[in-house]
């Protein structure tokens, strides 16, 4: 719990309703979207306006207490659990649309707007803003933007700091900073809207974006390829990306996933293929036209079993949305679901999904396999149980070893779900001990104290390589 008179002046800030250290509220901000992962904060603030949070950061630095920024908690990396105590400071009271600039397609937003809110409004104007996380109707904008958040149009459009155009944030010492603003070019010194996104709320408060909007697609067109070889759907993916062919989405489901989503969604997928591949096509109808074709025809010559394009919008529909209830799906096998995100060179696919059949096979568990197969973020989803610590022990090694994988294949240990503590005993395998003094630097240049989301990213033991034997 938090001193009575710490507790006093925060509640003068934003009043006594709205600063809270009751048991229910610590509790209730104590665990995000990571399994196994709980820390109870001493108290819990929802300011409405920037100069409120810009007041709270005065008082708390001024008594060097902790502060973990939070939207809706679907962080799958423990980046919102508060593991050094402190105060939780939950944005969701701020969470309008102040602007959408029809003059230079942007929205100004504050960061508690829910994705899902603002993509239907922003569409009802007749305007498009492509990223689209899988947790949309419940994340924030703000989460996004800590998490640098991709989606299933990814490849195609682009992540979160594609469209991050500036940025309002509040630093550990209250000062209000603003980056960017409604400009197409702009490099007057160094790009800290860029630095922001993706940082994980360890540098600074985003209290307000400025986003960029795109028309939107003509036309659209939504296509399943099935096969009964793993290898011939991810063959697939290359083939098609070598045709010079960017699908708006490039989605692979392995068989384990393909028939939990089939019991979750009712859609009557076929449970005996070993691969789906979910490709969708947007732009002008004849270059919708043309390139579905072309991407079928890739699809039968790597031994597709079956292509389909889904009859009309509505079927299209369920099928994305089947997508994005994989996870849900998978999470109701048993009772632990630990959902990670490796990534790699898109022409390392079939690598990769390979690898970690073996790798699973090796440690004795159960790993199912999905996600942006277009832009190289697998998403290998274990199906364990927490109360069996030595079952955990080996999908942790397990884990270890994919993430190793994926880095000897030019790639990740990370593409949108973020380091927050779980990947970051593993940062260093990926940039290096000098690129993680360069990090280090910055975060003391931003937040002297560290009271930033302590805890996230920097880890106080760093994990050594695992040495894989391949074969």
């Amino acid at each position: 719990m938090l001193e009575q008179s710490l507790l006093e002046r925060l509640q003068a800030i934003v009043g006594e309703k709205h600063a809270r250290d009751d048991m229910e509220a610590r509790v209730a901000h104590s665990y995000d979207g990571t399994p196994m992962l709980q820390s109870l904060p001493d108290g819990v603030v929802y300011p409405e306006t920037t100069e409120q949070v810009s007041e709270i950061m005065k008082l708390l630095t001024k008594h060097r207490v902790p502060v973990v920024t939070r939207g809706s908690g679907s962080n799958l990396c423990g980046g919102t659990v508060p593991l050094q105590g402190g105060v939780v400071l939950v944005m969701h009271r701020m969470n309008r649309i102040l602007e959408v600039d029809l003059d230079n397609l942007t929205a100004t937003v504050q960061p508690g707007l829910i994705t899902q809110t603002f993509t239907d409004h922003v569409e009802s104007l007749g305007l498009f803003y492509p990223p689209d996380p899988s947790s949309m109707k419940i994340s924030t904008i703000g989460g996004n933007i800590s998490e640098n958040s991709g989606g299933l149009r990814g490849l195609k459009y682009g992540t979160t700091k594609d469209y991050v155009l500036g940025l309002e944030a509040v630093l550990a010492s209250g000062e209000i900073i603003r980056t960017g603003g409604k400009l197409v070019k702009d490099v007057a010194g160094y790009d800290l809207t860029k630095l922001l996104v993706g940082s994980e709320g360890t540098l600074a408060i985003v209290t307000e974006a400025t986003l960029k909007l795109v028309p939107p697609p003509a036309a659209k067109k939504t296509m399943l390829a099935m096969y009964r070889d793993l290898q011939g759907a991810a063959r697939t993916v290359s083939r098609i990306i070598e045709s010079r062919i960017i699908p708006a989405t490039l989605e692979i489901l392995d068989n384990p996933t393909i028939r939990v989503v089939d019991d979750f969604a009712k859609l009557g997928l076929p449970r005996d293929m070993e691969a789906i591949l979910l490709i969708e096509q947007d732009g002008e109808p004849e270059v919708v036209e043309r390139d579905m074709e072309a991407i079928r025809a890739v699809c039968l010559a790597e031994r597709a079993d079956r292509v389909e394009v889904a009859e009309t919008r509505e079927h299209a529909e369920r099928l994305i949305a089947a997508r994005r209830s994989a996870f849900t799906a998978l999470a109701r096998l048993r009772p632990t679901t630990i959902l990670e995100d490796a990534t790699v060179p898109r022409s390392r696919i079939a690598d990769m999904v390979r690898r970690i059949g073996e790798i699973a096979a090796k440690h004795g568990v159960n790993i199912a396999t999905f996600g942006h197969a277009g832009d190289g973020n697998l998403h290998p989803t274990a199906t364990t149980d927490a109360r069996d610590a030595e079952e955990v022990h080996r999908v942790e090694e397990a884990f270890a070893e994919i993430f190793e994988a994926a880095i000897s294949m030019g790639g990740t240990i990370t593409g949108e779900h973020g380091v927050g503590v779980v990947k970051a005993p593993y940062l260093e395998w990926k940039v290096g001990e000098s690129g993680m003094a360069v990090m280090e630097a910055i975060k003391a240049a931003f937040d002297p104290l560290g009271l930033l989301n302590p805890g996230k990213m920097f880890a106080k033991d760093r994990r050594k390589r695992v040495v894989i034997q391949h074969g």
